[in-house]
Order: C-alpha cells, then structure tokens, then sequence
C-alpha cells in the first residue's frame, strides 16, 4: 500500500475536509493573505485547539502582543490562561517596542527571538509552533540576509524535533498573488494556504484555498469562510458536500388539505420545497400553515424569517387562527426573525446550522431566499443554496423556502435560477388577470418521485386560510405573464363583445 503522511488536526471546522486530514505533522505550512483575511485567527486556533486536545504549544507574536492575543482568543472560546497555567500553551512575544531614547521602534534581536522560542519548547515539550508573523521577523535587521538564515535555522531545527509549524505571512495585495516580496514560501513551506478577502458585490467575502500540500492529497479550489464570535475560523466545504442522503416514502402535511391534494398527498419527508411568487400571492401564508400543521403533528418546526419580525409573524398567524406564542412556549415552534445584512451569507449559513442542531426540528421554513440573495454575489449566494440544501437534507427534514419574483405578474425569479435544480418540488404563485379582475392562481411546477395535479388552479385567501379552487380553462399564459382571455380573445375573432361581468 501507498504510505501516507500522518496528520494533525487543524482544529478549525470544516478544514480538515478540505484538507482531507489536516495539516502534515512534523511539517512546515505557511498561511498567507492580505490584512483581514484572518490569519493570526486561524494560527492562533490552530495552536489553542491542539492545546485544549493535550498537545502543547508556543505561539510566536512578532505583530501583536501576547495581552492582546489572550483577549483575542477568548472571544473565540479559547481561555488561553487556563492553558498557559497548565503547561500546555506559551507565547514568546517579540511585538514592536518603542524605544523612547532613540524616539524609535527598537529592532528585533533574531539571535535573542530563537533563545526566548528554545526556552519556551523546553518548557512545554511543544508540539505546535505558530510564527505570526514570518515576514516581521527581519523587516527590522540591518542584514536581512542573516537573519533569514537564522530563521531557516530555526525552521530546520523545529523541523528536527518533529514539531508541526504554521507560518503567517501578508501577501501584497488580495488578488491572485500568492507569495510575499520576501518568496519564503517557495523554500520554507510542504505546505501552502492562501487565504482571500475580496469585494465582491459590495460585500467584503473571505475564502480559502490549499495551493499545495507537498506529498498530501487535498481539496482544491476556493471554499467561502468566515470568522465568528465564540466559534472562530469556520470553513464551509459546500461544493465537495457527497449526494449520499437517504431518501424516505414518508408524506407529511403541508398544514393545507387542499395543497396535500395537490401533491398528490403530501409533502416527502426528507424534500426541499420552493414556494416562488410575487409579493401579496400568499407565500407565508403557506409558510403559517406549514408550521402550523407541525404543531398540530406535535413536531418541532423551525421558522427563519427575513423580511418580517418576530411579532409580526405572530400577529398574521393569530389573523388566521393559529397561536404561534403558545406553540413557542411548548417547544414546538422556534421563529428566528433577523435583517439579512446583519451578517455574510457565510455567517447567516453557519447560524442557520447551528439553530438546526441546537432545536432539532421536523420541518424547517424559510422566508425568504430573495432577501438573502441581495447581501451577496451570485456565486456566494449559490454556494449558500448548495450548503443548506444539503445540510437540511442530511437530517432528514423538511424545508420549505419562498422565493419572490421580479415583477408581480409572471416571470421567473433570480432565486429559482439558483435552487430549481436543488429542490424536489416547487409550487409556483400567480397573479391572473381575467376580464378585468386580478385573480390569483397556483400549480404544482414539479414534484419529484410524485404524480401530482398539473392544472393551474385558481385560489382564494380569507380569514381561515388559502383555499383552493378549480383550474384556468379560459386563460392562457399565466406563468409567463402574457396572459391572454381566451374566450374574449375569440369572442372578438367572432364579432361577439366580451362578456359583462356584472
């Protein structure tokens, strides 16, 4: 058998799949990227995670202090004292001081940085080293040239003591330049991450990539990430998910009868449907009956909402009849209402999983993909599609989405484009004009794995509900928006006047 390099953990979900294992041991990986990209987050969990595990430390600051460091990791989750009281964590600080006799920033001493980083291994038998960052380690030497030989000095050293090093270096801007002025990657580094914080559609959006792991496989491409507050660095691996969820023959209730029957009896447990329509066709109102029929089935249900509050949703499920703050307080309902530009898409995909693991629903709503769709490109915001989609179906749940079209009469939505291939149904809305009046109809578009009703069929919504009633037998065009009277249409062919409808 081919052997394979042993590896080391990297601590920060979602990376070790990409990595498919983690970081080489014994090895040297330099982390590169621009200012903000989150380098000295990832280096710094990288070491507190190991740490936590039981396999020391030393973390290495040539930028940032070692006070400042503690606080930074704490709002990541990490109490970085407690470790460095165990043993198992220690920094060695060589951040800039400033020295007031010569009213400048006094040089740093490599000589004295590689005693201060010996001492420090000795002491905790470390297996892990951070330097953040490399590149700082002879900006201040007048002979730049020895000092990057003592650096490689030190390198082959801890290289020697089976160490795993992780290095921090800025690139000098975010496109696709991948090494430093200074080229230490290209002879310190088995491996290399790159790490990116562009702007794309008016939005800040960071990424990682693996652009090489010498004699390790792993996942190439660049994979959205995001940094939050107790979880830290959060890579999210969407496009590499496996299509290997489990399909089940279950029907559940879409709270409705009339759209059960519709579907053919239901909607499959394990299904994605999409509900698209313009705005006023009554999509949340298929939302309060979904969760409702939850409720009424005892199971728990998950409402995500993005265009409206928390008690306004409470409000128009009353107007129709369901207690929706009772069923809350039954811990049979959760609704999470937010602005979508409160957060990236990345981050709003992160929140949604752990509301999912955290409350464990039956069936989860969201309301709606439109409004998330703005705060990001179109590549984002599929790869977020992508995420949830497959996450949802991973634990055998079902979603519902709404989605709402550009114009109110016909028409395709942005987001359809999107998701249409991801969901196993989708039951379209619309606005039909006829003789005048502004009627609105509805169709079951597709159903996978289900004979369903084809027509597209005329609905109501009063106090109780939706209500649903006989199918368009005199219009045409309905979902493209051209719609076209037919029996007027030919009336007029005949010289007999539309019928009044008085």
């Amino acid at each position: 058998m081919t052997p394979r390099l042993e590896r080391v953990e990297t601590g920060v979900p979602g990376l070790d799949h990409v990595t498919r294992g983690g970081f080489p041991k014994g090895r040297v990986a330099v982390v590169a990227g621009p200012a903000g990209s989150a380098k000295t987050v990832l280096a710094g969990q990288f070491l507190a995670s190991g740490a936590q595990a039981g396999h020391p430390g030393v973390f290495v600051t040539l930028e940032e202090s070692a006070d400042d460091l503690r606080r930074n990791l704490a709002t990541l989750g990490f109490d970085v004292e407690a470790l460095e009281e165990r043993g198992d964590f220690a920094f060695v600080d060589g951040s800039p001081r400033y020295d007031t006799t010569a009213d400048e920033v006094a040089p740093l001493h490599v000589d004295t940085l590689l005693a201060q980083i010996g001492q420090a291994l000795d002491r905790t038998g470390a297996e892990r080293v951070v330097l953040d960052s490399f590149g700082a380690a002879y900006a201040f030497e007048d002979d730049a040239l020895m000092a990057r030989q003592r650096l490689r000095g030190l390198l082959a050293e801890l290289r020697r003591l089976g160490t795993t090093v992780l290095l921090t270096v800025e690139t000098e801007h975010t496109g696709d330049s991948t090494f430093t002025a200074n080229g230490i990657e290209q002879y310190v580094a088995d491996s290399v991450i790159l790490l990116r914080n562009d702007l794309e559609a008016e939005a800040r959006r960071r990424t990682i990539e693996v652009l090489k792991m010498r004699g390790a496989e792993h996942r190439r491409g660049q994979f959205p990430c995001t940094v939050l507050p107790g979880q830290g660095f959060v890579v999210l691996p969407l496009s590499v998910q496996n299509l290997d969820q489990r399909s089940s023959d279950t029907r559940v209730s879409s709270g409705n009868p009339e759209v059960d029957a519709l579907c053919g009896g239901g909607f499959f447990r394990d299904s994605i449907v999409l509900v698209s329509g313009a705005t006023g066709t009554g999509k949340t109102l298929l939302v309060t009956e979904f969760l409702a029929g939850g409720v009424q089935a005892e199971e728990k249900s998950l409402m995500l909402a993005f265009e409206e509050s928390h008690d306004q949703l409470h409000r128009n499920a009353r107007g129709w009849g369901y207690d929706f703050e009772q069923a809350e307080k039954e811990g049979l309902l959760k609704v999470v209402a937010t602005y979508p530009e409160t957060a990236t898409l990345e981050d709003h995909l992160v929140v949604i999983k752990d509301a999912i693991e955290e409350f464990g629903p039956s069936r989860i709503a969201i309301d709606s993909l439109s409004a998330l769709e703005r705060i990001g490109s179109r590549k984002a915001f599929r790869e977020f599609i992508i995420g949830l989609t497959s996450f949802v179906k991973s634990k055998q749940t079902i979603g519902l989405f709404t989605a709402s079209t550009d114009t109110l009469l016909g028409g395709t939505s942005v987001t359809e484009t999107h998701i249409s291939t991801l969901t196993d149904s989708i039951i379209v809305l619309r606005y039909v004009e006829v003789f005048g009046a502004v009627k609105r109809g509805m169709t079951v578009l597709k159903m996978r794995g289900s004979a369903h009703d084809r027509d597209i069929r005329e609905y109501t919504i009063d106090g109780s509900g939706l209500h649903v009633g006989e199918p368009f037998r005199t219009v045409a065009g309905i979902l493209s928006g051209n719609v076209v009277n037919l029996v007027s249409h030919q009336d007029s062919l005949d010289g007999v006047p539309p019928p009044s409808l008085g």
